[in-house]
């Protein structure tokens, strides 16, 4: 009988295992990411919720402006006009056309959002009218469609009947930011002033007839090292 100094089949089976250990340990490996993974998703997931907010209620995150500051400007800007004797309205609504609020600050901010909570809670008021600026296009291609032929003579709208304005609404909103020094310190504070000028200015004299503004001044701090 010959014998062989080598054992093909040990041999073969002394090299695959290691290769099988190795396939299997590389799918466990996958296996334990995958499932870290989903985890820390489902962790992240499960943390997040959503509530509803009292609009009138007065909430800050940080120092930046934000809407309980809008409803502050809103408010106190429309009464001081409303109780203002500088503007007469017992014997005519005057009539106010908006040119806006310049935002000299260095956040991004909706000024005509102001704008247009001012413009609604004086026409509630009852005391002012406004013209609509913003639609002087649209009304004009509508005249000129209307006049074109499309329309019968006895529907078409008459021209020369718009509303002229008594008193041109504008505005500024400007802020300073001031930060801490650098210096050895667990949080970083941040004052955060915001000044509001809204003014009315007679069309016809150029006169501002009615101006005041207001003022927000705010600090916030949060840790160095935080979410």
């Amino acid at each position: 009988m010959h014998h062989s100094f080598f054992d093909t089949s040990t041999t073969d089976t002394a090299i695959a295992s290691p290769c099988r250990r190795s396939t299997a340990n590389s799918i466990l490996c996958r296996s334990g990411k995958f499932l870290v993974t989903a985890l820390m998703m489902s962790l992240l997931g499960a943390c997040a919720t959503t509530r509803t907010l009292d609009p009138d209620a007065e909430k800050h995150y940080d120092a930046s402006y934000d809407f309980s500051d809008k409803k502050q400007i809103v408010e106190t800007l429309t009464q001081s006009l409303l109780s203002s004797p500088n503007v007469p309205t017992e014997t005519s609504k005057p009539i106010i056309v908006v040119y806006g609020i310049d935002n000299e600050t260095s956040e991004h901010i909706n000024t005509g959002g102001i704008t247009d909570d001012i413009r609604l809670a004086l026409i509630k008021s009852g005391e002012y009218r406004f013209i609509n600026r913003k639609q002087r296009d649209n009304l004009q291609d509508e005249a000129d469609y209307q006049y074109a032929g499309f329309v019968p003579p006895e529907q078409r709208v008459a021209e020369g009947r718009q509303l002229g304005a008594d008193f041109i609404l504008s505005g500024t909103l400007r802020s300073i930011e001031k930060k801490q020094p650098r210096q050895i310190r667990l949080t970083k504070r941040k004052l955060v002033y915001y000044s509001m000028n809204l003014e009315l200015t007679n069309l016809e004299s150029g006169e501002i007839s009615w101006a005041d503004n207001v003022e927000i001044a705010r600090e916030s701090s949060r840790p160095i090292i935080g979410w």
